[in-house]
């Protein structure tokens, strides 16, 4: 994979309860970023979780 591939950004359309958004913000301002990074920030961890779970599952 190419580093521009690697890079790239993908655009997800995301419906939020305002509740679970307005709970984002709130979190994502305590930690210095936007709500989209705050959403990408979790998302990436919650994969490599997975990711490191399932590695510990089939070993």
């Amino acid at each position: 994979m190419d580093n521009k591939k690697a890079k790239a950004k993908k655009q997800v359309p995301l419906r939020l309860s305002a509740e679970l958004y307005e709970d984002l913000a709130a979190w994502a301002e305590d930690e210095f970023r936007s709500v989209n990074g705050q959403i990408e920030y979790l998302l990436t961890e919650a994969v490599k979780r997975r990711k490191k779970s399932a590695k510990k599952s089939s070993e």
